[in-house]
Parts: structure tokens; C-alpha cells; sequence
């Protein structure tokens, strides 16, 4: 701050004639055609910077109306897209929930197929067993006849004599004179 006061001091000082000096006559000093000057200016640099301002005004107030209306459409769009988001996910739950039922019914499905696939299988296991068991008795039945027959067999060869043999023939074809 001192040192503007210091210069404002050497520049009004009189004694100084290498100073600059404020002139307080106005006519001399041309300060009425300074002034005059500056007024024209201000006027016409009023008028054209007011009509560049105006237009840049103009400018600037559409380029904040697009602003709004493409914030306006955005916001739109983004409501739009939550009902979608919405819509979506609620065809999600219900594709969920179906598959949920579906997947259900698929196991119940195959649960009673299979019991009704061992039921058979029981049952036919079963007949197979009955069946086998049967042809086994058959078997043990035959062997049984065999081995009784052979055995009968064997004692009559050993009890059985030659005239005894003769009688049984003469016997039999006895009876087979008779039906004839």
C-alpha cells in the first residue's frame, strides 16, 4: 500500500518536471473529447455486444431447453425400462415357479412308475421263482420215479427166478388173448 501512495505522490508532484503530472485544466488536457469518445464507444460496442449477447443468450436458453427435453425423454425411457425390469422379473418368477411345479411332477411321475416298474419285477420275480421251483419238484420227482423203478427193478432181477419169469409171460399173454 505504501508503495501506490508513494507513486501517486511523484506523479502529482510539481517540482518534479520529469514526472508525470495530472492537469487539472480540462480543455488542455482534452479530457471532454476523451469522454466523448468513450461515450461513443460504450454506445456502439452497447448495441453490438448486446445483440451477440442476445444471440448467445438465445443460444444458450435453446441448448438448456434440448437439455431438459432430452432429460425429459431420458427420464421416459427410464421408467419405461423399470416397468420392463418389473415385467421381467415377474416372468422370471413365474418361470420359475412352473419349472418348480413341472420339476415336481416329473419326480412324483417317475416315483410311482418306478414303484409300479418293482411291483412288476416283484411279481414277475415271483412267477419266476414259482416256476423254477416247480420244474425243480418235476425233477426231483422224476429222479425219484427213475431211481425207485431202478430199484424195483433190481430187486425183481435178483428175487425173480426163470420159472417165475415163464409164469408172468404166460400170465400176460393170457390177458392179451382175451382182449383180442
Amino acid at each position: 500500500m505504501n508503495n501506490i501512495i508513494r507513486i501517486f505522490t511523484i506523479c502529482t508532484n510539481e517540482n518534479n518536471h520529469s514526472a508525470i503530472s495530472l492537469n487539472s485544466n480540462f480543455l488542455e488536457a482534452n479530457v471532454i473529447n476523451i469522454l466523448l469518445l468513450l461515450f461513443g464507444l460504450i454506445y456502439v460496442l452497447k448495441q453490438f455486444l448486446g445483440s451477440a449477447l442476445l444471440v448467445r443468450q438465445d443460444k444458450v436458453l435453446s441448448a438448456i431447453q434440448e437439455a431438459e427435453e432430452r432429460l425429459q425423454q431420458a427420464n421416459l425411457r427410464l421408467n419405461e425400462s423399470e416397468k420392463q425390469l418389473a415385467q421381467t422379473k415377474i416372468v422370471i418368477k413365474q418361470i420359475e415357479e412352473e419349472a418348480s411345479l413341472t420339476a415336481q411332477k416329473v419326480r412324483e411321475s417317475i416315483l410311482s412308475q418306478g414303484k409300479l416298474d418293482i411291483e412288476r419285477l416283484t411279481s414277475a420275480g415271483k412267477a419266476t421263482l414259482s416256476i423254477a421251483e416247480n420244474q425243480v419238484r418235476q425233477e426231483i420227482q422224476q429222479r425219484i420215479i427213475t431211481l425207485a423203478i431202478s430199484k424195483v427193478a433190481t430187486q425183481l432181477q435178483s428175487q425173480v427166478t426163470l420159472i417165475m419169469q415163464s409164469k408172468i409171460i404166460d400170465y400176460s399173454i393170457m390177458q392179451l388173448g382175451e382182449k383180442i
